[in-house]
């Protein structure tokens, strides 16, 4: 290199040169990358904080779901949600509100919010759950068509026992007989049975007069 040549005055003086042209880059790289990190810092500690806040407005949702009073309840729910709309806790707050509706009786009222939850969720498990839960409601609703729709646009995972199960309470309602019991024998016989009631789908079977499986077999399966 050409500054192995020089004498060390005219090094010095090269440095200096090479200081005076690059220090306003440096300064302002230096700038840049600290502002950065403190920028990341903040946004970490905001999450941080925010998911805090929400899980614990959250808490005092199922506290308050202890009363049996609804106004309460919905008030925080719909509160966490618009406060806190990207958090999961949002999720679970749109869940407990279709809950508290299809226990008062307002089935058409939970669509909204299942439907919010299953399309706009982050979570996959819970996506499932709304999915599931929809397709109930639409059942109750008097429209299995809807529902086995619903329920073929997914794959259902972990879900699948539940999954046929839901399906075949579908086409029950269609009076497509054959075609339930097929179902419920599928419930039973997937994977995830267990997180099937095996004597619940043996009593639905029992009523179509094809409960062909011991209960103690069932049992068996569930566990």
């Amino acid at each position: 290199m050409v500054e192995d040549y020089l004498t060390d005055d005219e090094q010095l003086e090269a440095v200096k040169r090479y200081v005076r042209e690059y220090a306003p880059v440096l300064i302002i790289g230096a700038l840049i990358g600290a502002g950065l990190f403190f920028g990341w810092r903040y946004y970490l500690n905001y999450q941080n904080d925010h998911g805090l806040k929400a899980g614990a407005q959250f808490s005092q949702l199922t506290s308050a779901l202890q009363s049996g009073d609804e106004t309460k309840p919905r008030q925080i729910a719909n509160d966490l949600i618009k406060d806190y709309p990207s958090s999961p806790y949002a999720d679970q707050a749109k869940l407990v509100l279709a809950r508290m509706d299809v226990e008062s009786g307002h089935d058409a009222d939970a669509i909204g919010p299942l439907s919010e939850v299953m399309s706009g969720s982050k979570d996959s498990e819970l996506r499932q759950i709304a999915r599931l839960r929809l397709a109930r409601v639409l059942i109750d609703e008097g429209k299995p068509d809807e529902a086995i729709k619903l329920l073929s646009e997914a794959t259902p995972g972990s879900f699948a026992g539940r999954y046929h199960e839901a399906h075949a309470d579908a086409l029950y309602a269609k009076k497509d007989v054959p075609g339930a019991i097929a179902e419920y024998k599928a419930a039973l016989e997937a994977a995830d049975a267990g997180g099937v009631d095996a004597a619940m789908v043996e009593m639905k079977m029992a009523d179509l007069g094809a409960a062909d499986k011991p209960l103690e077999k069932l049992n068996m399966v569930k566990h």
